[in-house]
């Protein structure tokens, strides 16, 4: 079960605790004031308006036992929003020109916009001049372009068309524009009669435009089903009717499963395809009802043969388990046969119409991308994760050559390119770990493969050659920043690069030639950008900081653990460059949500946020995180709330054994599965901490099995693999004693930690109710306790106002207690 962002923080500050930032006292009780040297402007009044809802009125809000002036208040806000205001790049493309020394980059910009509660899109553009000595120089434009209601954005494979989805907001229909490059060419309005939102999540989401760019292959929401309908005396109303009419009102119809967090009241994902000339829509036939599909894309096509497609799709029979970030979900490559196609073959034929499963002998198999000359077809699979039910696991990455014949599609060949790895040596690699796949993933060879992979506590570029399996790091070895993929350009990269105290940085990478021993290398240049602009007092403050990546070893170790599962786990650790006294920094233990996720070594703006504020950090990578290989990952099924609790101890150990935290000032802070862990230490180990932060955390499994959207986690967690076949909807007393006492519950006697617990009310994955029940039972034994309910977030509580709410609690929470 995944909690995301993985990093959840939050820090505080007072003048006279606030070591890093000098500010004067304030001669004016005016509420507004920020300090002698700040220019009181629409935007920092703006960002004062909100501290002051947040924060300020009412006063009940606040601990009644709170000094904490307005002018504190204003000042922490005032810093927290010079984080939040960095802008992030969501996708990039880059387009070839007329010129080979030349190209166009075009990223989309998201940045948190807290007045209206929302994220802010644009778009950014450059030239990409390339320079006689090889390297490249950006040329911005003066002003990014912001895209008011997009919710979608996909180039053709020319780079010259470009597609815009926008999405209704309520019973309005779906906008599809197609533009060039001076004008907008055509606007399609899609009714709800034909189907609904197009799906642009980043999990059932697909868009494809065919070869020729005629047509577009894209995942929506089926159509809404019909509805009964009574006239106003009460009585059935044969045929109902689609309009509104005064005289009769909608029943609510059978309901209808969904597919659990961030999916609710979303209908069935459903194919279509778009004909851009006639404007024709038409859902694709074939498919079975009981998949739902996602991830579509064109198959090479004949000239003179049918077009076909290729898509994801998953299967369910009783009942949709919730799938956002649970890649323990069964699901298959399927090819069917396109509409809209002219061709010298017989429209009219019945033959090939029904969906064909390519992947049947592999019980996971997603992201399918066909190589430039489409000679074969690679894909990603979980199904290690589907085998022995942890919601993620170790993937592994498969080729499947694919037949000029489409009779032969029944009998396709799967080759295993990168297997799961189970154990690797130190420096070696650890496994594939893939959260997405770039749409034009190769090389100019048009066999290498580039993709992004998690390597122990950071993320790092690979290439593969996928004919004969080998893999390359292809970003630098010796660090230990985190690396994410945006595009590639022939044989360059376009990427950034960051660290937990490095803003983000756009990177340009290229392959040189060395003459002395023939060899080839990738070279690694900076790219002078505007969009990761942050402030010089954000600049200033981290530049303050360093972070290392800590290896610690297992603690008792057993005859019966795994070779993988007895090698050490790691921790990134942030703390100020010099110390300024022979006192320590409060430390914070910052625990990823998954269990089966990672806190990556990038640059996180709370993290940051955090660090600034006179914390150090310890963010454990616990056994079972991703990145360690698939022995270490199996090892915490059956046995969470003890190896993971046990890990994070023995951490916490290590750094004030070597002297750099505390025993009396160690605060914890973790969200869903890390919230499961916060909980769990402070009753386990009650006088190691002097405060706790949870959000959304996982207080009592017997509670939450039977409320949440993905019940089966409970048993794997609990039991192990074995859990994956003794789940029911109808756990026995036995499995119910068992998760109470796996949980953090179980030791509330003992906790005596004050804790604020964040959480939303709209979470489906771990529902309000285990939270509140544990924050009520410690509030009733005397414990402080604060509880934040935000009432229209789902689990990642990420709406911009809840996140900055959040982390603003979270820091006077802990200024309170660690300082």
């Amino acid at each position: 079960m995944s909690w995301f962002p993985c990093s959840i923080l939050g820090g505080t500050t007072t003048i006279s605790l606030f070591p890093r930032i000098s500010v004067p006292p304030n001669p004016n009780p005016n509420p507004f004031y920020l300090s002698s040297s700040t220019l009181i402007t629409p935007t920092t009044l703006s960002i004062s308006l909100i501290a002051r809802r947040f924060s300020f009125s009412p006063v009940s809000a606040m601990d009644k036992q709170d000094e904490a002036t307005e002018q504190e208040y204003a000042l922490h806000s005032n810093l927290l929003q010079e984080f939040t205001a960095i802008s992030a790049i969501d996708k990039a493309w880059l387009f070839k020109s007329h010129t080979a020394s030349a190209s166009q980059a075009m990223f989309c910009v998201s940045q948190p916009n807290l007045l209206v509660n929302k994220r802010k899109k644009s778009v950014v553009s450059a030239a990409v001049l390339r320079q006689n000595d090889g390297s490249v120089a950006f040329q911005w434009a003066p002003f990014p372009i912001e895209m008011c209601g997009v919710s979608a954005v996909v180039p053709s494979p020319s780079g010259s068309k470009l597609l815009i989805v926008r999405n209704p907001e309520s019973e309005g229909p779906c906008r599809l524009e197609i533009w060039s490059s001076s004008q907008l060419e055509k606007e399609f309005h899609i009714p709800q009669s034909k189907h609904g939102s197009v799906y642009a999540d980043g999990w059932f989401e697909g868009i494809s435009w065919n070869s020729d760019e005629t047509c577009i292959a894209y995942v929506a929401e089926e159509p809404s089903p019909a509805k009964p309908t009574f006239n106003d005396l009460g009585g059935y109303k044969k045929g109902g009717s689609p309009d509104k009419d005064s005289g009769t009102w909608k029943g609510q119809g059978e309901w209808e499963e969904d597919w659990g967090e961030t999916y609710s009241g979303k209908r069935q994902p459903a194919l279509f395809v778009i004909d851009i000339t006639s404007g024709e829509v038409q859902a694709v036939k074939g498919i079975d009802k009981s998949l739902s599909v996602g991830q579509v894309v064109w198959a090479p096509s004949t000239e003179g043969s049918a077009q076909y497609l290729v898509f994801v799709g998953w299967s369910f029979e009783t009942r949709k388990l919730g799938i956002k970030y649970c890649y323990n979900r069964p699901c298959a490559l399927y090819v069917v046969k396109a509409p809209h196609h002219e061709s010298k073959a017989d429209i009219h034929s019945t033959e090939d119409v029904q969906a064909v499963n390519l992947t049947q002998t592999i019980s996971s198999a997603f992201f399918p991308r066909f190589s430039p000359d489409g000679n074969f077809l690679v894909f990603v699979s979980a199904r290690s994760s589907v085998d022995s039910g942890a919601h993620s696991a170790t993937d592994s990455l498969h080729r499947i050559d694919w037949p000029k014949d489409t009779k032969l599609y029944q009998s396709a060949n799967i080759h295993e390119v990168i297997p799961v790895v189970l154990f690797a040596e130190d420096g070696c690699f650890p496994g594939l770990y893939c959260s997405t796949i770039l749409s034009d993933p190769w090389l100019s060879d048009g066999y290498t493969l580039v993709i992004a992979s998690i390597w122990h506590s950071s993320q790092v570029l690979l290439s593969v050659n996928v004919l004969s399996g080998e893999i390359l790091r292809i970003t630098p070895a010796d660090s230990n920043f985190s690396w994410s993929l945006l595009t590639l350009d022939g044989n360059d990269i376009l990427a950034v690069s960051s660290s937990p105290v490095d803003v983000p940085q756009i990177k340009y990478g290229a392959i040189v030639e060395k003459a002395a021993n023939n060899s080839k290398e990738w070279s690694w240049s900076d790219v002078s950008n505007p969009i990761f602009k942050c402030s010089e007092k954000v600049r200033s403050l981290i530049s303050s900081l360093t972070f290392s990546v800590m290896k610690i070893s297992v603690k008792d170790v057993s005859e019966n653990l795994t070779k993988g599962a007895s090698q050490p786990y790691e921790a990134i650790f942030v703390s100020s460059k010099t110390k300024k006294s022979d006192a320590c920094d409060p430390l914070i233990v910052i625990l990823h949500g998954g269990p089966h996720s990672v806190s990556l070594s990038s640059f996180s703006k709370p993290l940051a946020y955090l660090s600034s504020l006179g914390y150090s950090l310890l963010i454990v990578n616990y056994r079972g995180s991703l990145g360690f290989g698939e022995e270490a990952l199996q090892s915490l099924p059956g046995k969470v709330g003890s190896q993971d609790v046990n890990d994070v101890l023995t951490a916490i150990d290590h750094v004030i054994k070597l002297g750099l935290a505390s025993p009396s000032k160690i605060a914890v802070l973790g969200g869903s599965h890390g919230g499961f862990l916060t909980t769990h230490l402070i009753g386990q180990a009650p006088e190691k901490f002097v405060a706790a932060a949870a959000r959304n955390p996982v207080c009592n499994l017997a509670l939450m099995v039977g409320t949440t959207d993905i019940p089966d986690w409970c048993y794997v967690e609990t039991y192990g693999t074995k859990g994956r076949d003794k789940f029911t909807e109808a756990p026995s007393a036995e499995d119910l004693t068992q998760f109470y006492g796996k949980s953090p519950i179980a030791h509330l006697s003992k906790v005596k930690t004050p804790t604020l617990f964040l959480l939303g009310a709209q979470d489906l994955r771990v529902p309000i109710s285990t939270g509140l029940q544990y924050a009520r039972a410690l509030r009733e034994k005397g414990v402080q306790v604060k509880v934040i309910v935000f009432p229209n977030d789902v689990h990642g509580i990420d709406r911009p106002q809840s996140d900055f709410e959040s982390y603003l609690s979270i820091a006077i929470w802990f200024n309170k207690y660690c300082k």
